[in-house]
């Protein structure tokens, strides 16, 4: 509004007439009247910007101006905050044609800070990570894929096989190195502990028979080592302990074993092909074991198997091995037996039998007999078979 001044106020005094001493000091200049103000109905007071820098106070006689409505209380915001108690500072943008952020009366929006934002963002990317995490568990755990075993080469050594025959055995499999030189020694086991003579030439009779797991490209001395160390943890004492009682060492008991395992073709003939070997070594009569010439005609002829039928020539061998024409066993086990023809080399069958030779029939069965003229018998009846086959062995013909 604009204030209005009362009458003769500013005129210039006068020198007469106004009861002003000449003489006495110049009064101050007259203080300008107050500014008069007329009332305004309170509807058209507009409400107070909360914002706006404070009014400045009237003059002491100016009347104090009506009171104005309390503002409505702020509702309550996640981004609104109250404004303090104190007064705030006066805004110097006010008035400057700059217009204030301003919210509902009494509450001022604050812009956030660059950490508020960037905990903002954190509290978002966990909230995210947790809904992952919900979502996921749902599906069930991913089944946890173990790591791949390591390869590994079985070498499945048979019963009855030799040196040479295992060796091309391990050759076939991967194992690395040459077997038969592997075999000769090894300071796992010494024959000689077991009664064998101070220069026997190798290991044969001693490399258990079983299947073993090696890695591939193993050396042959590995394989080797884990033969003997099977043949010590699978041959009980007990079975060796007999050889005392049959009157003969554990190497002997060994290479009795040996000869079995070769020449048994069913389970149930070990332990009487086992009796025919004791009973001829009692009486003094060579053995006649053609499974001993085999490995001499194998050992000269440098082959791991002689799969031919023997010659005339061939049974008449020289050869220590030649149990036809040398009374006794033979110098060295002739293959490396299993467990079954050990048990039955210690424990042979209470028979008297003296001769036994293979059935007519083909079968496997061996024919036992105890005269000499019995053996015979049975042996040309063998012949003829083979001969009814055109020189093969018979072919068992039972279903």
């Amino acid at each position: 509004m604009r204030a209005q001044r009362s009458a003769g106020a500013g005129a210039p005094p006068t020198a007469e007439g106004d009861g002003v001493d000449p003489g006495a000091e110049p009064a101050p200049p007259a203080r300008p009247a107050p500014a008069v103000h007329t009332p305004i109905p309170e509807a058209a007071v507009p409400p107070p910007d909360p914002i706006a820098p404070p009014a400045l106070h009237p003059p002491p006689s100016a009347s104090p101006p009506p009171p104005l409505p309390a503002p409505a209380p702020a509702q309550s915001s996640p981004e609104l905050e109250p404004e303090p108690k104190r007064e705030p500072a006066p805004d110097p943008l006010a008035g400057a044609g700059v217009a204030a952020v301003t919210g509902p009366p009494g509450v001022r929006r604050r812009r956030r800070s660059p950490r508020a934002r960037l905990l903002a963002v954190l509290a978002l990317l966990v909230v995210i990570g947790a809904i992952v995490l919900v979502l996921s568990s749902r599906e069930g755990p991913k089944p946890v894929k173990a790591p791949p075993a390591p390869a590994v080469v079985r070498v499945l050594v048979p019963e009855g096989e030799t040196r040479a025959q295992i060796a091309l055995i391990a050759a076939h499999d991967g194992i690395r190195g040459d077997y038969r030189v592997a075999s000769r020694s090894s300071p796992l086991l010494n024959p000689a502990t077991y009664g064998a003579p101070a220069r026997t030439p190798d290991l044969e009779g001693f490399l258990f028979p079983a299947t073993y797991d090696e890695y591939p490209g193993a050396p042959a001395t590995r394989l080797v080592s884990d033969q003997l160390t099977a043949f010590r943890e699978e041959v009980p004492a007990s079975v060796l302990a007999r050889a005392k009682g049959l009157g003969i060492t554990p190497y002997q008991l060994i290479i009795v074993a040996s000869m079995v395992e070769r020449e048994a073709l069913i389970p149930g003939d070990r332990a009487k092909i086992a009796a025919v070997i004791y009973n001829r070594l009692h009486a003094g009569m060579p053995l006649g074991i053609d499974a001993t010439i085999y490995y001499a005609v194998e050992l000269r002829e440098n082959v791991a198997t002689y799969t031919h039928e023997l010659t005339e020539e061939q049974l008449h061998i020289d050869s220590p091995y030649n149990t036809r024409i040398h009374v006794g066993l033979p110098p060295t086990p002739i293959s490396n037996p299993g467990l079954a023809s050990l048990e039955a080399a210690a424990r042979p069958a209470h028979v008297s039998y003296l001769y036994y030779v293979a059935g007519a029939d083909g079968c496997g069965e061996q024919v036992f007999s105890n005269t000499a003229a019995a053996f015979e018998a049975d042996v040309a009846a063998y012949k003829q078979a083979v001969a009814r086959n055109h020189g093969h062995a018979p072919v068992c013909k039972k279903k």
